[in-house]
């Protein structure tokens, strides 16, 4: 009995060929649909390349550029002790603001004050109840026309005072006038009215007392200086007292 022969046995290769031994492309097709653009969109007529930037926003005006629009007058009222006056003043008005009830009473007071509305009401209301006559209301009216006229045209010139800035939102809506603010025309509309209604009235004090919470009222709002309403205070009672004079025929 012959053996097999060793050198006639079969090769096995006992290690499977590696992953590494099979070639693989690394890199799959690309549609080149799908690549970006890397060019840069062309000039339009929406979008020029040469379009200019956009324009800054206007500057606020400095402290020096505020002072050239001051009147002729500006100077006396624009003193230290004026100041110490207006910090005082500000301050315990400031005791109140951001009350609720107290913000209603005076921006109401403020709102109905524009251009004397309360005041040519009064002169009306005093009609049915015989203390007054139409022609009474009239010459109120009219009177009050003129001491707007004079107070917010050539007197605030004068002056021309930058007004107050409050720190933080009204809380309320409040309408910005748009002259300055040295004298207040509310104060002086207030105490011109209440002379002329008081002259001729039983009861005196309430109409002042009436003219001067609606001239403290511009104070509470932020919208004058405590000075201003002074000031505006004293022109109207000073016009009010002349108006009697000149009428001669005081509101009953």
């Amino acid at each position: 009995m012959t053996l097999p022969d060793d050198n006639l046995r079969p090769i096995v290769d006992l290690d499977p060929p590696s992953e590494l031994d099979i070639p693989v492309d690394l890199d799959p097709p690309v549609d080149p649909a799908t690549l970006p653009d890397l060019d840069p969109p062309a000039a339009t007529a929406d979008a020029p390349l040469d379009a200019p930037p956009p324009a800054a926003p206007a500057a606020t005006p400095t402290a020096s550029e505020m002072v050239v629009k001051l009147g002729p007058l500006a100077g006396l009222i624009d003193g230290p002790g004026i100041a110490a006056f207006d910090r005082r003043l500000d301050g315990w008005a400031d005791r109140l603001r951001g009350n609720v009830l107290a913000d209603r009473f005076f921006y109401g007071l403020s709102t109905v004050g524009d251009h004397g509305i309360i005041w040519h009401v009064i002169g009306l209301a005093r009609v049915p109840v015989h203390a007054g006559t139409v022609r009474d209301a009239v010459e109120l009216s009219s009177a009050l026309g003129i001491e707007a006229a004079f107070v917010n045209g050539p007197v605030k010139w004068l002056f021309r005072r930058v007004r107050p800035v409050p720190a933080t939102e009204r809380p309320l809506h409040l309408r910005k006038p748009r002259t300055s603010s040295f004298p207040s025309g509310h104060a002086s509309s207030g105490m011109f009215a209440a002379a002329l209604v008081a002259s001729g009235s039983r009861y005196r004090l309430p109409w002042y007392v009436l003219g001067g919470l609606v001239g403290w009222s511009r104070v509470h709002v932020k919208i004058h200086h405590p000075s201003d309403v002074a000031g505006g205070a004293v022109l109207g009672w000073l016009l009010g007292r002349l108006a009697v004079r000149v009428l001669d025929k005081p509101i009953r």
